[in-house]
């Protein structure tokens, strides 16, 4: 029988919008503008509306009072407009409306910056001269965790051979009827049972709301499902977290409506309930936190001559390869989340010049005091002026980039006392890892830091060895038998999104990075840094 955990909430950000300097289109008042909001479909590729503010009466300097709120998916690029018309009439339609001006931008810029301003452009995507527009976001979800624990005493006993299995779910009262919103462990053959301590949210339970009924229920388990109730008792947050200790009498409604002496099927105590915030991944944005993105390119001879077209290197004028592909589009969602745009980008498995000697662990642009790259466009001019100067040999080793990136990463682990840069670690791979046994003691290392590691297989080769590394199926433990202390490592080949359009691949490769990188903080006790 699954028990809950913590119930995920929905991120959403609220956006408040301002725009200054607008263009005039009255003749004898001011303009009357409306923002129009959008957004851009990733698989049609088509624009929609989501949302508009109100319309303001005669004003070039409008502050809207309608806030917008939005889902934010960090592994997502959601690209938004903002479009501002002249408003002069009752209608819906914006066709005859004055256009005033737009701004797109990706909603990762908004939430990373938290203030955005950019200006505004007309038709032809030229800068209309002083026309600005400024978007806050801020996060809206009460992202408070209760955590509780419970104990109970001289309960019903409803098993014929043995005692009642017991267990607990809390329910959360709604305007018609009530929502199951966790469920502890079962507790075997026990009438006296202490369930394990366990954490919910706030929004899951009450909805923020502490003064909001709660109705608790124990029931008998039974595998076939049909659980026997053993009884029920009402409470709200605000009651648990006052009375620690406090006993709650387990009642039966049908025998209390069927016996006159029945007293109660014995007692609930709540033994602790704790509230405290549990910090989002938007939290540690909101607070500085950098995103520092680093690339590993495999230049191992398996991905074939890169003057050949079957070679996964090769560069198709018209099409880009896979390699290219990936980097692309992992790339467009981490760039947001770094003010510098400069990556680190290495390669390895090759023969490099002067020497041509094989390279683990060699800077593209072939800097080894400046390794950095200027955006990702920087990253790909770098690759491509590589690929004719090296020669593609081999093994496939991964942990020397792993350790290269795991030393930044140990630096910021302990020199900095507050949140300000997480690692991310982007390796491009056609084949099975050569080092295997010191690719899962490099990873079991870097789970300690502030890392993250995302494998993109390209290719057909067979990736079975890759997807133990990644511990959705199992703990990962190095050759010596460690486990890792987090999971940090997400596995995607790429084939299976060679059809799908990039925003699926990033979303695939990237969804675990905000909960990695918040259960890292979490783990070290860090909070993010408040700022003004």
């Amino acid at each position: 029988m699954a028990t809950g955990g913590v119930t995920a909430c929905v991120t959403k950000v609220e956006l408040s919008i301002s725009c200054r300097d607008l263009i005039d289109k009255d003749v004898t008042s001011k303009s009357d503008p409306l923002c129009v909001i959008y957004l851009k479909d990733g698989t049609t590729k088509t624009w929609q509306e989501v949302a508009r503010t109100e319309r303001i009466q005669n004003s070039l300097n409008p502050d809207f009072s309608t806030k917008i709120e939005m889902s934010y998916f960090f592994e997502e690029v959601q690209q938004i407009r903002f479009s501002i018309y002249d408003i002069d009439n009752s209608t819906d339609s914006l066709l005859d409306d004055d256009f005033l001006g737009e701004a797109e931008c990706s909603l990762g810029q908004i939430v990373s910056s938290k203030k955005y301003v950019a200006s505004l452009l007309d038709r032809s995507k030229k800068h209309l001269s002083k026309s600005k527009i400024t978007v806050l976001a801020d996060e809206i979800t009460d992202n408070r965790v209760a955590t509780l624990q419970f104990k109970a005493t001289k309960l019903d006993n409803k098993d014929f051979m043995g005692k009642s299995d017991p267990f607990l779910e809390l329910w959360r009262e709604e305007n018609e009827g009530w929502t199951l919103c966790h469920r502890t462990e079962v507790i075997k053959n026990n009438l006296n049972p202490t369930w394990k301590p366990f954490s919910v949210a706030v929004q899951s339970i009450c909805g923020g709301d502490l003064s909001r009924k709660i109705k608790i229920i124990c029931h008998d388990w039974d595998s076939d499902g049909s659980h026997d109730l053993i009884g029920e008792f009402f409470t709200t947050l605000s009651e648990l977290q006052d009375n620690g200790n406090k006993e709650f009498f387990c009642i039966n409604p049908k025998k209390k409506a069927k016996k006159s002496k029945y007293k109660n099927s014995g007692s609930i105590f709540i033994m602790g309930c704790k509230l405290e915030r549990r910090f989002s991944f938007l939290d540690f944005i909101f607070g500085g936190l950098q995103l520092n993105f680093t690339v590993g390119i495999d230049f191992t001879g398996s991905n074939g001559d890169p003057t050949s077209r079957d070679s996964l290197h090769f560069m198709d004028p018209v099409r880009p390869n896979e390699y290219l592909q990936a980097l692309s589009a992992v790339g467009a969602v981490v760039q947001d989340y770094d003010t510098d745009k400069l990556y680190p980008a290495l390669g390895f498995g090759a023969k490099i010049p002067p020497s041509h000697v094989v390279s683990h662990e060699f800077p593209l642009n072939f800097r080894p005091d400046n390794p950095y790259c200027q955006g990702i466009d920087g990253i790909i001019s770098a690759y491509q002026h590589a690929l004719p100067v090296i020669k593609l040999w081999g093994p496939t080793n991964v942990s020397p980039i792993i350790s290269h990136v795991a030393r930044f990463a140990y630096n910021a682990q302990t020199t900095e006392s507050s949140p300000n840069n997480y690692y991310i670690l982007l390796i491009l791979t056609d084949g099975a890892i050569t080092d295997m046994d010191e690719t899962r003691q490099a990873i079991v290392n870097a789970s300690h830091l502030p890392m993250s590691i995302i494998i993109v297989g390209v290719g057909s080769a067979d990736f079975s060895a890759m997807e133990m590394l990644d511990g959705d199926n199992g703990v990962l433990r190095s050759s010596s038998g460690q486990p890792v202390l987090r999971d940090i490592v997400q596995f995607v080949p790429y084939r299976d999104y060679k059809k799908a359009s990039a925003a699926a691949l990033a979303k695939a490769v990237l969804a675990e990075v905000p909960g990695q990188v918040t259960q890292y903080f979490r783990g070290r006790n860090l909070q993010p840094t408040q700022r003004n």
